[in-house]
């Protein structure tokens, strides 16, 4: 899975910001946009509702700007996981904040 920056955005973010998946709920995939103003490491993964890590979709440092990445339902190993509500965690300098998703087969 890559992610990819935006091309799109005018200007640098502002500050740190992870969106509403789209689409929501989801089959195939999702995608999942984040801002980073600051060049800085960012964490972005996947969580099961008993807190289980499934998936680390993002683990780098990034430079500023607006970043899409795409979750296939899949775990770290590449196996389909169940349909369900999954939480996502963007973590990058002091900022972090989770979302939930809807899986749906």
């Amino acid at each position: 899975m890559a992610t990819s920056v935006l091309e799109d955005v005018e200007a640098l973010p502002a500050d740190f910001r992870l969106m509403a998946n789209y689409p929501n709920p989801f089959n195939a995939q999702t995608a999942i946009v984040y801002q980073v103003p600051e060049a800085t490491r960012v964490e972005l993964s996947i969580f099961n509702l008993m807190g289980q890590q499934v998936s680390t979709l993002v683990d780098a440092v990034q430079p500023p700007a607006a970043y899409q990445m795409f979750w296939d339902g899949t775990d770290a190993s590449g196996t389909a996981v169940g349909s369900g509500v999954y939480l996502y965690r963007m973590r990058a300098g002091g900022f972090q904040q989770t979302r939930s998703l809807l899986l749906l087969k």
